[in-house]
Parts: structure tokens; sequence; C-alpha cells
């Protein structure tokens, strides 16, 4: 399991994308340029992951920002941006949560994506080609019921 949970929410794996790159992966999470950062809805955006994360060759990348007057309780949302074959990147997913991307995976090499906060059965998120859709539920591995 590729966890991004650490005492600090998320560890922070390779994110240093080249300006070029972060600005276009910013802006297809519809994030503005501001004196401070990149601003989202909520608050500050920060990218914790710029790696392949399918396996297809291009990179992606993950953004998170945090505001518990947009996520309430859990405070913290993340933003799942992908390069295309043409070299633009896109939005895929984006929800509240803590994301923990698990073994298992959907249609073309898509992990599956734990969606955890505050409680005790966290939905599971599978790539059906599309979109990123409800699979299951689980608690430390072990299916549970909402």
């Amino acid at each position: 399991m590729l966890t991004l949970l650490s005492t600090s929410i998320f560890t922070k794996t390779n994110s240093r994308a080249p300006t070029k790159e972060a600005s276009q992966i910013f802006k297809a999470a519809d994030f503005k340029k501001t004196k401070h950062g990149w601003a989202g809805n909520c608050e500050q955006g920060e990218m914790i992951i710029y790696k392949g994360l399918n396996g297809d060759g291009r990179k992606d990348a993950v953004i998170q920002d945090s505001s518990t007057m947009c996520y309430c309780n859990t405070g913290v949302g993340y933003h799942i941006i992908s390069q295309q074959k043409d070299g633009k990147w896109k939005q895929l997913f984006s929800d509240s949560g803590i994301p923990t991307f698990l073994k298992t995976k959907g249609k073309d090499g898509w992990l599956d994506i734990e969606n955890g906060g505050p409680g005790f059965c966290f939905a599971i998120y599978r790539w059906n080609g599309k979109e990123y859709i409800i699979n299951r539920y689980e608690y430390e591995g072990k299916a549970c019921e909402l």
C-alpha cells in the first residue's frame, strides 16, 4: 500500500515538478497563481506527489489543500492530475479526505484510493477508465458498511 499519511498528514513523494509543468498542473486543478503561491477555492495548494502513478510512463500529480471551512473536520482535500498523451494536464479526481493509494488497481493501472478521514469505514475509489467511482468500503483492509 502506498500511503500518503504521516504524522504531518502527507508524506511528500518527489513533489518537485519543473516550474512550467507545475503551473500547468495547478491550472488543470483550477488553482490560480497569487503572490503567496497557488490558491484553490479553499486555501493555498501544495503539490505532494509528482511521479507516475499508473505505469503509463507519464507523470501524475496530487495537490493537497487544507481548510476546515471547505473540508469540515477532515480539514484536507486533494486533486489528482494526470498528464495526457498530448502532454496536457487533466484533473481526474478531487475529493475531501486523506488519500491512501492501495495495491489494488482499476482500469489502465490506476491504483485504488482509500479516502480516509475521521471515522471507521472509508470509501475505496476505483478508476473505471473514465472516472474514479466508489468500489467498496473498508476499514483497516476489511470490508465494512456505512
